[in-house]
């Protein structure tokens, strides 16, 4: 019996092409999944990716609907706001309201979500015991308002 010192050879070089390969196609559909600020991603549009780009928030594609009393209205009190911020959004159930911080991301970036008006948006940040967080989308003002007044909401989630 000889033995032949190509084959092992061979066979090295060959899964060593192979293991190369699929690390190149990995690493290709790795960057190719990293979203972008105004991507559509996971339910909604991305609007803020931190450093690692692995992570960010993205918003719901519309405002939330208060249908309670059997009218559709767009304006919420905080207490109802916080809530309806934790609906069920094209098949995602872990939105929520977002914070004074998240809410300033959201407003930067509004132009690449789309579809957020020029009024008020509440933010599930507390100032007080009767007061929340709200930022004017028509100048970037953030205000501390009564938890009574109405605004709207944008769900947002993190990814």
């Amino acid at each position: 019996m000889t033995l032949n010192g190509k084959a092992p050879l061979r066979r090295l070089l060959i899964m060593l092409l192979f293991t190369g390969l699929s690390m190149l196609t990995m690493s290709a559909l790795s960057s190719a999944a990293t979203p972008k600020i105004g991507d559509a991603y996971d339910g909604g549009i991305v609007f803020y990716v931190d450093g690692t780009g692995q992570h960010g928030l993205i918003a719901a594609r519309a405002d939330e609907l208060d249908r309670s009393s059997g009218i559709e209205k767009n304006f919420f009190a905080w207490y109802s706001a916080k809530i309806a911020a934790n609906a069920f959004v094209d098949g995602y159930c872990d939105w929520f309201l977002p914070n004074r911080e998240q809410l300033r991301q959201l407003y930067n970036h509004r132009t690449a979500v789309g579809g957020l008006v020029e009024t008020y948006y509440w933010s599930s940040s507390e100032s007080d015991e009767s007061k929340a967080w709200a930022l004017d989308f028509s100048t970037g003002a953030q205000l501390s308002g009564n938890k009574t007044n109405t605004g709207r909401v944008r769900p947002v989630r993190a990814f």
